[in-house]
């Protein structure tokens, strides 16, 4: 397919580009057996001549051109429904039929706090063109109303507040909420794309709308991604805080498989600094090594990093219901466990290397170890405990292994 791309310098067409580039590229596999043969891509830049060459042969448009953030309000309607016009009219000359995509905005539902807004007058004026546009030309016209979009690339102090904070807190600038109660929805960037490529192979998500509200449904003149998310500003801000911190407190939020917070979080570290995109680790060193803590969850406990210089014996100890994993990535060891409560027991051996990688339990009630078998080399240790480590209730008690 030829797909083309307006508005391809745009927050959101950066984010299509590079996924319709992965695809034409084979590296992008999970879309079955979509291929993309080339991708035009036109922007502000772009001539009349570019244009005409890019209609003539698309297989496909997604239409993302469009103004935002003019200078003057009648910009709104040159730019969200000028272009729009230009492009449809465009398609005609060349008897070009194929599927067109429109980005608008919720705002064209001219409802709420959007009911004068200029903005969405343009964009509900370009919705009807394209209605318009089908009735006449038989083509599929696919329109997205977009709520609020966030994700890498957006740009702060201009795509949206989410962008603006994120930049801010990143860089360690002032924000400004007037009302941490407003809710906002929030549609991520990455589950926009995906729902774009659906749109090609012909499997966009349709829906109607009440007032602002999307109501999915087969039949629907309109179209959405499924997913979406309502924040208010306070949970955002309290969130991007704990990004911030976390270099410091070695604690990262809780982030579930799709949900808000993991999605900000991956948006927050692109706008890091170079000073902040490695920092330091406290390590505690002794004579035998040396112990760091590397990162810690509030419910899932804590990774840390152990090295055992040559010959050296560290643990001896056991815990009550402490549990732990121990993984030497270097070096060659000897982990020995024995079960205090049988004095019988047999002393459990495990010879670790890292050149054959495992993970070994440290269970409850067991007296540990961890020996460096080199005479030359550091022994290195992944070590993963169920808890962070809590000073005033250690639950870490010396005893010898053997």
């Amino acid at each position: 397919m030829k797909i083309l791309v307006t508005g391809a310098k745009g927050f959101v067409g950066q984010n299509l580009c590079a996924e319709l580039k992965n695809i034409r590229d084979g590296k992008a596999r999970c879309y079955g057996n979509l291929t993309v043969s080339e991708i035009m891509e036109y922007d502000i830049d772009s001539t009349q001549e570019d244009l005409d060459a890019f209609c003539k042969k698309a297989d496909f448009v997604f239409n993302l051109a469009g103004v935002n953030r003019p200078k003057e309000q009648s910009e709104f309607i040159q730019g969200n429904f000028g272009f729009a016009s230009t492009l449809l009219s465009t398609l005609k000359k060349f008897h070009n039929t194929c599927p067109v995509m429109l980005s608008s905005s919720q705002q064209a539902s001219l409802s709420g706090r959007f009911g004068n807004s200029e903005y969405g007058k343009s964009k509900l004026a370009g919705e009807e063109l394209f209605f318009e546009y089908a009735r006449q030309t038989g083509a599929k016209v696919l329109v997205y109303r977009f709520p609020n979009l966030f994700g890498k690339w957006s740009k702060p102090n201009y795509n949206s507040a989410v962008a603006t904070f994120c930049n801010n807190i990143a860089n360690d600038l002032p924000i400004q909420v007037n009302d941490p109660t407003t809710e906002l929805e929030l549609l991520y960037i990455d589950d926009l794309i995906e729902e774009m490529i659906r749109a090609l192979k012909g499997e966009e998500h349709h829906c109607e709308f009440l007032g602002i509200d999307t109501i999915l449904s087969p039949n629907g003149r309109y179209c959405a991604a499924p997913l979406t998310h309502k924040v208010t500003l306070g949970e955002i801000v309290t969130l991007l805080h704990q990004f911030h911190d976390q270099p410091q407190s070695l604690v990262i939020p809780e982030i579930p498989n799709h949900s808000f917070a993991k999605k900000l979080y991956s948006m927050y570290l692109s706008y890091l600094p170079k000073e902040k995109v490695a920092f330091h680790l406290k390590m505690n060193i002794d004579e035998r090594g040396s112990f760091t803590e590397l990162l810690k969850t509030d419910n899932c406990g804590q990774v840390s990093i152990n090295i055992s210089k040559p010959g050296i014996t560290k643990g001896q100890h056991w815990h009550h219901s402490k549990w732990e994993f121990f993984i030497v990535v270097s070096g060659h060891g000897l982990i020995q466990m024995r079960n205090l409560n049988d004095p019988d027991a047999e002393v459990l051996e495990f010879e670790v290397c890292g050149e054959h990688i495992q993970a070994v339990h440290m269970l409850p009630g067991y007296t540990h170890n961890i020996i460096n078998l080199s005479q030359t080399d550091n022994l290195v240790t992944v070590m993963w405990a169920n808890e962070q480590f809590d000073p005033t209730h250690p639950d870490t008690y010396f005893e010898p292994v053997k």
